[in-house]
């Protein structure tokens, strides 16, 4: 590409594209936007707590049969910036060997294996381990269990998951716990969200995925977008934006979820007035297929 994309998407799985009830990219619009975006030369990333099977699985898949070109530049940052690939168009398999993963943001296989018994032996009626993650330890809401039932339980588990940290020697915290660790003892970080808990190296994050999408777009000599657009459904989300602001670049953020509350930034937030999840994600991308046809994207 000679020219800079006028927009370049950094895009949060869960929630924004991916229904949290169903698990699969369910308002057939997302897939068909996603890849004319990408077919018009917009670089676009998913920046996600999943692992690479779930977007092997699950996204690529709809991007093929939606027509995904050769020249399109989509990427899969997974595991919060541990684990990356290139998404090609036409490969029906994507090997191990073109998975990249950071060995050095890896939990302990013994804690993993902990973390797995403790599922089968207790709370396997509520939520499954996910065998697919290659550096953190994840568990996750079965599709046909009641949130309201699953987030009960949650927080037992996620106790329980830091105790068994704790016993190691090895400091923990929660997302939500924001006292200062002036001594840097806390290793580990407990994440949970509305349909899974991650337990995951404090260093990981979705601000460590844009990083990783930037060098990976100048490694492959992709000019950097014109400007940004980042998606999510967490206050954890907005750390994509933070990132690309803070390094320079213009960005909006869209929060897909709001009623956790708006944190204030100093970029744009936008946000729809009455849909969530994917249905929120599915008018915003659609809105992006119209204005990079020849529209002004500074109000979307």
């Amino acid at each position: 590409m000679t020219t800079p994309s006028p927009l370049g998407l950094l895009l949060d799985v869960d929630g924004p594209l991916a229904s949290p009830v169903t698990r699969t990219l369910a308002v057939p619009s997302i897939a068909a936007d996603l890849v004319a975006l990408a077919n018009a030369g917009v670089p676009v990333a998913f920046n996600t707590g999943r692992s690479d099977a779930f977007i092997r699985e699950v996204v690529v898949p709809e991007l093929r049969r939606a027509g995904l070109a050769e020249t399109a530049r989509v990427y899969a940052i997974c595991e919060k910036g541990a684990v990356w690939f290139r998404i090609p168009a036409a490969s029906e398999h994507i090997a191990d060997e073109d998975i990249f993963v950071d060995a050095s943001l890896a939990l302990d296989e013994d804690y993993s294996h902990e973390i797995e018994q403790l599922v089968a032996d207790r709370f396997a009626d509520s939520m499954f381990f996910d065998r697919t993650k290659r550096a953190m330890v994840s568990v996750e809401q079965h599709v046909g269990v009641d949130s309201a039932d699953y987030l009960a339980v949650q927080p037992v588990f996620d106790e329980e998951a830091m105790q068994r940290l704790s016993a190691r020697g090895i400091g923990v915290m929660r997302t939500d716990d924001h006292r200062p660790d002036a001594e840097g003892l806390v290793t580990v970080r407990v994440d949970p969200t509305i349909i899974s808990t991650d337990i995951e190296s404090v260093r990981v994050g979705k601000d460590l995925g844009a990083a990783r999408l930037v060098e990976l777009l100048e490694q492959d000599g992709v000019m950097m977008p014109a400007s940004w657009r980042t998606l999510g459904d967490s206050r954890s989300d907005y750390a994509m934006a933070d990132w690309l602001h803070e390094h320079g670049h213009d960005v909006a953020h869209i929060d897909v979820r709001p009623a956790d509350g708006v944190p204030e930034k100093p970029y744009p937030i936008y946000h729809h007035e009455s849909l969530i999840h994917d249905e929120a994600g599915a008018v915003f991308l659609t809105k992006w297929v119209a204005l990079v046809q020849g529209e002004d994207i500074r109000d979307a």
